[in-house]
């Protein structure tokens, strides 16, 4: 089984991209990567150092909080 941060690397460059709730000035971005059952998460500033690799269940449940208040 692969480590998380193999699986990371494997992301192409051109899957990533700038979430709608990142800041307009540049200095609070995050990047998304949509894989279907996994979403990649990473600060836009740091594009080869760490990443999240989530489920997309637990990424929806994370967006419905955020949109409702409730985080």
């Amino acid at each position: 089984m692969p480590s998380r941060e193999s699986v990371i690397d494997t992301i192409p460059e051109g899957a990533w991209f700038k979430s709608s709730y990142s800041g307009q000035q540049g200095g609070t971005c995050v990047e998304i990567a949509d894989l279907t059952t996994k979403v990649g998460v990473r600060d836009s500033k740091d594009k080869t150092g760490p990443a999240l690799l989530i489920s997309a269940a637990a990424w929806a449940a994370f967006v419905s909080g955020v949109r409702t208040g409730r985080l």
